[in-house]
């Protein structure tokens, strides 16, 4: 099992980014303890030097970190087929439940990385690098939660066994039972959908509020108003794919798998699906991040620009995710309801 390409992929990269994050960790206490920028010391320029290491090394940390979310769905909706009973990544995760909490902290740490790269690209338009230190003392609370998410990961793919018989979504999520899964899987599809629609009219309408504010206006209240709206935007849309938008693609009304989108008789449109969800909520989550930061005087100007492209960004793929979500309900010939 450990030598499937996915695996190796995961774990070895996951090696290398403990070794890559705990030395810039080391590095980053440093800068944090010495750090002035008003001074013109060889050890404050030798500080400002390790800050392009620390920042350069923690881009691939944590670029592979998002990345690492998508390839750990692949490579365990790929390696269900060394399980009796397994169809998709759902009997695969099954076969040893910690792969449950891998796929939580995943999507935990694919947000967290993305704001602390947020907070880096603002904090690098500024010629005073204003965010070292708050950036920094980031980088050292994620240090731990990584480290946990790759032994997390390391005992999943090693407590699998190819002779365990596994449950998969046929019983997961099913309209039966008392767990979060069947829970979501019973939720009736005509109210559901008037949720969803109506969760995402109000993202794109406070995106579309914030694109119209003057850059001389202060929106932060309705900035961070979108940033939260964002993350309840996640989490009805997770619970919609699960209640209504798989049976669509399935055409079926009791399969409700969020997992069997990703594979290739549906055309793989579930990392379309996802990736514009995750996508749409990190930019608008990011540009809430920033907010705070535009009381600094030399990055105020910065942020505002960097708001409005991801604000931007973050509307396109909220549309494309709405318009991929809906396409099999306005042209599939399966009716759930009415």
């Amino acid at each position: 099992m450990i030598f499937h390409t996915g695996v190796l992929a995961l774990v070895v990269g996951s090696l290398i980014v403990l070794i890559m994050a705990f030395f810039s960790v080391a590095l980053a206490l440093k800068i944090i303890i010495g750090w002035d920028i008003t001074k013109s010391t060889a050890k404050q320029l030798l500080l400002e030097r390790q800050t392009y290491l620390v920042t350069t090394i923690m881009k691939y940390v944590m670029g592979f970190q998002i990345l690492s979310l998508f390839l750990f769905v692949y490579t365990a909706d790929d390696i269900h087929k060394l399980f009796v009973g397994a169809m998709c990544a759902t009997g695969s995760l099954n076969a040893n439940p910690i792969g449950w909490s891998v796929l939580f902290a995943k999507i935990v740490i694919f947000f967290l990385c993305a704001m602390w790269l947020a907070i880096n690209r603002v904090d690098e338009l500024a010629e005073d690098y204003p965010l070292v230190r708050f950036k920094y003392k980031y980088l050292i609370a994620l240090a731990p939660v990584i480290a946990l998410e790759a032994y997390w990961q390391l005992d999943y793919f090693l407590g699998l066994r190819a002779n365990v018989i596994t449950s998969c979504c046929s019983s997961l999520f099913s309209d039966e039972g008392a767990t979060v899964a069947s829970s979501l899987s019973s939720l009736p599809v005509g109210p559901s959908l008037y949720v969803f629609y109506a969760a995402g009219a109000v993202e794109i309408a406070l995106l579309s509020a914030l694109l119209m504010r003057r850059a001389g206006r202060n929106g932060a209240w309705l900035r961070y108003i979108s940033g939260a709206w964002s993350f309840i935007f996640f989490v009805v849309s997770i619970a919609s794919i699960i209640s209504f938008v798989s049976i669509y693609y399935y055409e079926t009304p009791v399969h409700h798998c969020p997992f069997d989108i990703l594979q290739k008789q549906y055309m793989f449109i579930g990392y379309p699906l996802y990736g514009s969800l995750f996508g749409g909520v990190l930019f608008s989550m990011a540009a809430a991040v920033v907010e705070p930061f535009k009381k600094i005087d030399s990055i105020r100007t910065e942020i505002h620009n960097a708001q409005r492209r991801w604000t931007k960004i973050s509307i396109v793929l909220i549309i494309m995710f709405i318009i991929i979500a809906t396409w099999p309900i306005i042209f599939s010939n399966f009716r759930a309801y009415g």
